[in-house]
């Protein structure tokens, strides 16, 4: 009960006896005291509120250091051209003396100062900032983990752990395999394996033509559910102007693994049909009477010239010895070759040279890159080869034969072979119905599975 409604209880004629007043003054006390009673419980309360809040907000924060401390944040950026680690890693905020520590320590598993721009970098920190590791994507198939400890840093080399798919892959060429391969959703590795297959065939330079398919079965590397590369190319067609070539690959038992075509030969020949693997169109023929551009006389020109722009690679065109590299006179730059069974290769007007005399090259090797040195007129490369000391048309010549499946291996390279060609021929039934035929084939004798 409030005091007002008390004092409404009493009348004014009670509360001016003498009595009166004095219950009133007790009663007055009494309510008063009840009153500060209630009051003192409420702020108490509340204040005990307040210092549950600060206690449950001090805990909350402590919480999230906690977990952030835990977290990690993973940020993955490729390397920029013209840009070495250290730099990279200070752009990323790291500190010159922990950069410099960071490299020391990494230089007995991997060399810091070979990165390669294009190449990804991984940075984990925790989600407070701080670093726990640095990763490098050395190759497609390694990384380098670079882990942040008490006291210093500690490297290692993983071994990436891809799923390996299988897919057929068909075209129809348009104005070049590099744009075929693009217009059927892949990219330009599989052209360049695509002419490492038929290149002792075919001068992808010169003879292809529009109307030109292609089909293949080739592996694709996925990590964490997205493609990552190539791997074998299982078996491959290429229709080159109504000539079909064909290639399965062939584990032998030995485990030397090479490409055949149906009938048993080996696709690989003693000779690339070209020095150059694309775009460069035959400028000049072999000829024993040309006229001089620039002497102004008809002469012989005893070799093929490949229009090319400065900088493009030449490749060797068989396995051989360097007999000569340097400068030649009217032929520039020079590097000249000498391989087996007499013949000998000559690649003039290099703009640079990428071996030395003696040394040892394999066939597909990049030896030098073409350039304009010499007495010549523009761009290009002039490539001779000599049989015997004498010159001769590459264009014509009868290279050495290739080699055949072991008699032995035949029955197993024949079960290899029918298989891989019938999923071949599940590709060709797929073309203009899908970029790819998904194609899962069994391991069998003759193939390694991976």
């Amino acid at each position: 009960m409030r005091y007002g409604k008390f004092i409404e209880m009493m009348s004014l004629e009670k509360l001016k006896s003498k009595h009166w007043r004095t219950w009133l003054a007790v009663a007055t006390v009494a309510f008063l005291a009840v009153e500060g009673s209630l009051l003192a419980t409420i702020i108490e309360q509340r204040n005990a509120a307040e210092a549950s809040l600060i206690r449950e907000e001090r805990l909350a924060a402590k919480e999230v250091k906690v977990i952030a401390a835990k977290r990690e944040v993973h940020t993955t950026k490729e390397l920029p051209p013209r840009t070495t680690m250290s730099e990279f890693l200070e752009d990323q905020g790291l500190q010159a003396g922990d950069i410099q520590e960071l490299v020391q320590d990494t230089r007995p598993v991997y060399n810091l100062a070979e990165v390669r721009a294009g190449n990804q970098v991984t940075m984990v920190t925790s989600g407070g900032g701080e670093l726990r590791e640095v990763g490098y994507e050395i190759d497609r198939d390694h990384m380098l983990w670079i882990k942040k400890e008490s006291n210093g840093f500690r490297p290692g080399i993983t071994k990436l752990a891809y799923t390996v798919g299988v897919a057929g892959v068909g075209g129809t060429v348009q104005n070049s395999l590099f744009g075929a391969v693009e217009a059927a959703g892949e990219n330009d590795q599989l052209a360049l394996k695509i002419a490492d297959i038929f290149g002792w065939d075919i001068d992808f330079n010169t003879d292809t033509q529009k109307g030109d398919k292609f089909e293949v079965v080739v592996e694709k590397k996925i990590l964490n559910g997205k493609f990552v590369g190539y791997g074998r190319v299982l078996a491959a067609e290429y229709d080159n102007g109504g000539h079909d070539y064909q290639a399965v690959l062939f584990h032998e038992p030995d485990g030397q693994s090479a490409y055949y075509a149906p009938s048993g030969k080996a696709v690989k020949k003693a000779f690339l049909r070209s020095p150059l693997r694309f775009a460069a169109p035959i400028t000049s023929r072999f000829s024993y009477h040309r006229f001089h551009p620039i002497l102004k006389r008809y002469m012989p020109h005893l070799g093929i010239d490949y229009g090319a722009p400065v900088g493009s690679k030449v490749q060797a065109v068989a396995t051989g010895q360097v007999v000569f590299a340097g400068w030649q006179g009217g032929g520039g730059k020079e590097v000249r070759l000498r391989h087996s069974h007499g013949y000998e290769t000559y690649y003039l007007h290099l703009s640079r040279i990428l071996v030395h005399r003696g040394q040892h090259v394999n066939q597909g090797q990049v030896i030098a890159l073409t350039g304009a040195t010499g007495l010549a007129t523009g761009p290009h490369l002039d490539f001779r080869v000599a049989e015997d000391g004498r010159f001769r048309n590459f264009l014509t010549l009868k290279l050495p034969p290739a080699r055949s499946v072991d008699r032995k291996d035949w029955l197993a390279f024949q079960k290899v072979s029918d298989r891989l060609l019938g999923e071949l021929a599940s590709v060709r039934e797929h073309s203009g119905k899908a970029l790819q035929a998904s194609l899962r084939p069994q391991p069998s004798a003759g193939v390694s599975a991976q």
